[in-house]
C-alpha cells in the first residue's frame, strides 16, 4: 500500500527534481560524501549503504565513501549524523530500530525529530525468523508446539529494541512463550552465532536471513509481514500460522542532518531515488527482498513518527528496557 502511495509523487519528484536541481551540475567536489552506515560491516544497513554509495558515485560523479559507525543499536551513528554540518556532505542508511530507540535510550545525544533530516524511505521487507545450525526445529507450527509445552527457547535480533525483537517478545508475550531474547551488535555477529549454532533462533530482515537460507546454514521458519514473501514463498507468514493481524516489517531510509536548506534535501532525495530506479541498483535490493518505496521527507517523516508511536506504547506497556 505504501509502495502505490509514493509511486506517483516518486515519478514526479525524480522527473522534476533530478533535472532541475540534483543533476544540474557535479555534486561541489571539495571533499567526499561521505555515507555513515549505522551498523557494523556484515549486516543489512552495510549493505544497502554500499549498494546505494556505488551507484551514486556515478550520479554525481563525486567519490562517495561508506563509513561504518555501529553500535547502540544505531545509536551512535546517527548521532555522528545528527553532529554532521548540514552542508549535503554527510548522510546515512538507518534501520528499522531508529524508531524504536528514543522509547528505549531517553538520554540519547539528539532529538529524532527535531536533530535529523528524514530524506527518503528507500523500501521494506519481511523480517525472518529462522531456525539455525544444529537446531531440530525444521517448522514454524513444531517451534510453537513445542512453545505451548512450556519448553524455553532463546532467539538472537542484531539488537535490543530492533524490530525483531520486540516484533518477536509481543508475540511471544501474547502467547504466553518463555523465550529469552540474546541481543547482538549488528546482523553480522548475529549471523556469525548462528550459523555456528551458539543461539537456537535469528531473527532478522529477509535481506540478513536469505542468503544463509540459501545455503542452508539457517532454515526459514516464519516471516513477519502480513503476506507471504516472493523470495521465501514457501515459508508461512506468522498471521497465518496463529497470529491473525501479525504485521512487522523491517525497513530501511536516508536520513541527514537538521537544517538542510530544502535544496540540498531535494538534491540527496533526488538522487537516493534515482539511484533505487536504476535498474542493477533496483534487482540487487529487491533480489534480497527488499520491497523499493523511494518517499521524500513528506512520506518518511509521518512513516517514522507512527513507528516510533507504535513501538513506544508497546516498550511502556511492558516495561522494556535494555
Amino acid at each position: 500500500m505504501l509502495k502505490k502511495l509514493v509511486v506517483g509523487a516518486l515519478v514526479s519528484t525524480v522527473v522534476a527534481t533530478s533535472a532541475s536541481v540534483a543533476f544540474a551540475q557535479e555534486w561541489p567536489a571539495a571533499k567526499p560524501v561521505r555515507v555513515i552506515a549505522v551498523f557494523p560491516p556484515g549486516g543489512s544497513v552495510d549493505q544497502v549503504s554500499r549498494i546505494l554509495a556505488e551507484a551514486l558515485r556515478v550520479q554525481l560523479n563525486q567519490s562517495v565513501i561508506v563509513e561504518n559507525i555501529g553500535g547502540a543499536s544505531g545509536v551512535i551513528g546517527t548521532a555522528a549524523i545528527a553532529k554532521a554540518a548540514p552542508d549535503g556532505y554527510t548522510f546515512g542508511v538507518v534501520f528499522d530500530t531508529h524508531a524504536v530507540n528514543p522509547a528505549l535510550k531517553p538520554n540519547m545525544a539528539f532529538d529524532t525529530l527535531k536533530d535529523l533530516e528524514h530524506i527518503t524511505l528507500i523500501g521494506t521487507a519481511p523480517m525472518v525468523l529462522a531456525a539455525t545450525k544444529g537446531s531440530p526445529i525444521t517448522s514454524f507450527a513444531q517451534l510453537v508446539s513445542e512453545a505451548k509445552a512450556k519448553k524455553t527457547t532463546s532467539y538472537g535480533t542484531i539488537g535490543t529494541g530492533s524490530l525483531g525483537h520486540l516484533a518477536i517478545a509481543q508475540m511471544a508475550k501474547n502467547a504466553g512463550f518463555d523465550w529469552t531474547h540474546v541481543p547482538y551488535k549488528g546482523g553480522g555477529p548475529l549471523m556469525n552465532d548462528a550459523i555456528a549454532g551458539h543461539v537456537p533462533l535469528a531473527v532478522g530482515s529477509l535481506f540478513l536471513i536469505k542468503p544463509h537460507a540459501d545455503s542452508g546454514n539457517v532454515t526459514p521458519l516464519a516471516v513477519s509481514t502480513s503476506k507471504r514473501s516472493k523470495d521465501m514463498p514457501n515459508v508461512p507468514t506468522i498471521a497465518e500460522s496463529g497470529f491473525p493481524g501479525f504485521d512487522a516489517p523491517a525497513w530501511w531510509g536516508v536520513i541527514g542532518p537538521a537544517k538542510m536548506p530544502p535544496a540540498i534535501t531535494s538534491r540527496i532525495h533526488a538522487a537516493v531515488a534515482a539511484a533505487l530506479k536504476n535498474p542493477d541498483v533496483a534487482k540487487k535490493l529487491e533480489a534480497q527482498g527488499i520491497d523499493l518505496v523511494g518517499g521524500g521527507p513528506e512520506v518518511f517523516k509521518p512513516f517514522v513518527e507512527k513507528q516510533m508511536t507504535t513501538w513506544s506504547a508497546f516498550i511502556k506497556a511492558n516495561n522494556i528496557t535494555e
